[in-house]
């Protein structure tokens, strides 16, 4: 028998078979994947994870806040909202020629895909002309593209689309139980109707949730159930750590175990093992070591830059660090 041997030539045990795309999960077996011993749920995720994508290769994206500030949402984990007492101003758009610097530096960075935030609850028509060309110029440097708008109607999905745009980012936060916890100015199903909007458009979805934010095991397992019953899985599943912000509702909220954040991004590398799980906010307060096993549990993608909209993110320096210790590549 060799020495060693790649993870790809064991077999699982028969209890844990190779993962297949399903869209019938349950809440039950997610609670079941959440109950795995450590070391066999992060088995089966690195298995799973290996069928679909190089185990060594993490995709890196860039974010930017267009339009910062002034959102009259209420998410009591968010800054912007305009009702919260925070650091964070309301800004206007951005102009297109500073957007289009802001891609030129992250693509010569090594990001891959570029995507532009703006402080709204829905955009406007009129917002839109200058989001498109945003879109269009952006695309044009080579690089995918992504927008988070908030709320968008079937007609303006469709506008998106025509002008380039690559994905769409609409995240469902946390289960439907949860979600009235955290946000009261829009519904569940307004979240659903956006992702159905963008689909319809021929868009990719982008869409994930926040965990620590008060949530119980329960609530993180159906909010995985939700995403994977969709009729297609989102293309990019981002899995965000909350950083709480003075001023904020959830700015005392305690932080939550690393160990069972990391299982969040396991389960959901095995009920969506086709998708692209993103290690997202919270990076910053994150150690080596977990971010380390957030990748083995099988995240594939990070946020490169010194932020992630309005809350900071590690040095690119750190990241090259971090990969050459790691053995990975930052890819596409």
């Amino acid at each position: 028998m060799p020495d060693t041997m790649e993870i790809n030539d064991i077999h699982p045990a028969p209890h844990l078979d190779s993962e297949s795309i399903r869209h019938d999960w349950t809440r039950d077996e997610a609670l079941a994947l959440f109950a795995l011993p450590f070391n066999d749920l992060i088995y089966r995720a690195q298995a799973a994870h290996r069928q679909y994508f190089d185990a060594n290769a993490v995709q890196m994206s860039n974010l930017l806040s267009v339009k910062t500030g002034g959102c009259p949402e209420d998410c009591a984990y968010c800054p912007q909202a305009a009702r919260y007492d925070t650091d964070t101003k309301a800004e206007k758009i951005m102009d297109v020629d500073d957007v289009l610097s802001e891609a030129k530096a992250a693509k010569a960075g090594g990001a891959t895909r570029f995507c532009m935030g703006a402080a709204w609850r829905n955009p406007k028509d009129s917002d839109l002309d200058k989001i498109c060309t945003m879109v269009s110029e952006v695309r044009d440097l080579g690089m995918e593209t992504c927008a988070t708008l908030g709320m968008v109607t079937d007609s303006q999905a469709e506008r998106l689309s025509a002008a380039g745009l690559d994905y769409y980012n609409h995240n469902i936060d946390t289960s439907e139980a949860y979600y009235s916890e955290i946000i009261t100015t829009r519904t569940y199903a307004d979240r659903l109707d956006t992702l159905s909007a963008v689909r319809q458009a021929g868009m990719k979805v982008c869409c994930g949730g926040i965990v620590g934010m008060g949530e119980s095991p329960d609530d993180r397992a159906a909010m995985l159930v939700t995403l994977a019953t969709l009729a297609e899985h989102p293309e990019s599943v981002p899995v965000n750590m909350l950083v709480t912000v003075e001023g904020t509702p959830l700015s005392e909220t305690p932080k939550l175990d690393p160990i069972e954040f990391v299982r969040t991004i396991a389960v959901a590398k095995i009920m969506m093992p086709a998708s692209v799980i993103r290690l997202s906010a919270g990076r910053e307060e994150m150690s080596d070591e977990l971010q380390a096993l957030c990748f083995l549990a099988g995240a594939g993608s990070i946020f490169v830059g010194p932020r992630l909209l309005t809350t900071p993110n590690p040095g690119r320096d750190h990241d090259d660090i971090l990969f050459e210790r790691l053995g990975i590549t930052g890819t596409q």
